[in-house]
């Protein structure tokens, strides 16, 4: 899947009006969260509508609370592997939210400025698919190429950089899964 100014090949793309110029241009954190709309549900063109601020706050009463949010993510993947891209990688993604990074001896903030957010459409508790795993890993391996200041020690969670108020992709996603796939495919 090479990436082509910005743009991931084969990726449907939806372009989100929730992003900005990275201040930096720095790339070089990648982010990994879930999101399932309703909670729990999967399928639909709910996520989609949020990231493109379109969500009717009809449909379900879930919504009514989240319909106003302005946020976005570079990737979707979804459960059968699909991939939906709504912000460039080269843009910034409103995705990662008030969070904080250990980036060697100093802590930062703002990781927006500087990090990818790939969404797995799922939730903390039920299983990611195959599909998705090689998915992401063939994103992942693509993002390691494009952007050599993403190292596979600058992959994380959500839950990790946000602590307090978040806990994606949760206990269901296997990060020791993930990591073998994505360093198997570099070899």
């Amino acid at each position: 899947m090479p990436i082509d100014q910005g743009w991931l090949e084969g990726a449907r793309r939806l372009v989100s009006p929730n992003q900005d110029v990275r201040p930096e241009g720095e790339i070089s954190l990648l982010v990994l969260h879930s999101i399932s709309l309703p909670p729990g549900q999967f399928s639909g063109d709910a996520i989609e509508r949020l990231f493109t601020n379109r969500l009717d706050a009809e449909a379900h009463p879930y919504f009514a609370a989240i319909s106003g949010l302005r946020v976005s993510a570079h990737l979707l993947i979804r459960r059968d592997g699909g991939c939906v891209q709504f912000v460039p990688f080269t843009a910034r993604a409103w995705h990662a939210g008030r969070s904080w990074w250990r980036d060697g001896q100093r802590w930062r903030r703002a990781l927006n400025d500087f990090s990818v957010g790939i969404e797995l459409e799922g939730d903390e508790v039920t299983p990611y698919t195959e599909a998705q795993y090689h998915s992401l890993a063939c994103a992942t391996r693509s993002l390691l190429a494009r952007y050599p200041a993403i190292t596979p020690e600058r992959i994380t969670s959500h839950a990790r950089v946000a602590p307090l108020r978040k806990s994606d992709p949760g206990a269901a996603f296997d990060w020791a899964y993930f990591r073998q796939s994505v360093g198997n495919m570099t070899r």
